[in-house]
């Protein structure tokens, strides 16, 4: 099923900060390269709620700190909600594990890096139906870099199950890793810099709760 675009929108309240807010890899799916002896540039198990991610709940969405993972819920169609930590980084291997709690399995959901404010910024994203893409949101709207539409990788863990995600920001080069395969990689020159995130949206059904945990950062 082909998906489109939808709007997208942060949750935000009084007093609380505002987040700082080409061509696909062919061929087989690349390994994972080991993290070890890298340097962490930040990290979060969610387990303190006031290391500065938006705490935010209303009646058609959720983000917020919750057991200890960080929750993002979409009670809209055609939605993306997202949240930042308030860091900039420019260089960044962006890892994180996320599980569908509840909700369709056509969503969206994943890591956001070079955020320069609520409208320009990378994002990186899976589908709980095995889907992916890369896309890159700016002032003009959003458009997913190195092919037409989200594609199919058996890498992604469907239904509600948790997938380890990472997202590589080097340079003008842009990498998604799913449970450590290479499943795309670009190049866009766009931000060079700028604030991690985390992504979780909805297409022609509402509902999608993703929940994210041990986020890193590390120097790549």
């Amino acid at each position: 099923m082909t998906k489109t675009m939808r709007a997208l929108a942060i949750l935000v309240i009084p007093l609380i900060a505002p987040s700082l807010a080409c061509s696909a890899l062919g061929g087989p799916q690349a390994s994972l390269p080991t993290a070890e002896n890298t340097t962490v540039l930040f990290q979060d198990d969610f387990s303190d709620t006031s290391s500065g991610w938006d705490r935010v709940q209303t009646d058609e969405g959720v983000t917020d700190y919750d057991s200890g993972t960080y929750r993002i819920f979409v009670d809209k169609t055609q939605h993306d909600y997202w949240a930042n930590p308030g860091r900039s980084f420019t260089d960044a291997r962006v890892e994180v594990d996320a599980t569908k709690v509840a909700g369709p399995d056509q969503n969206d959901f994943g890591l956001i890096c070079r955020s320069q404010d609520t409208k320009n910024f990378y994002a990186f994203i899976v589908g709980s139906d095995g889907t992916y893409a890369i896309e890159k949101f700016s002032d003009s709207g959003s458009e997913i870099l190195g092919s037409d539409a989200m594609q199919q990788s058996d890498a992604i863990r469907q239904g509600a199950a948790t997938n380890h995600l990472r997202a590589d920001c080097v340079g003008d080069s842009l990498s998604l890793y799913v449970n450590g395969q290479l499943v795309h990689s670009v190049t866009d020159s766009s931000y060079a810099s700028g604030d991690v995130g985390l992504i979780a949206g909805t297409y022609d059904e509402a509902g999608a709760d993703i929940a994210f945990d041990d986020l890193v950062v590390r120097q790549p």
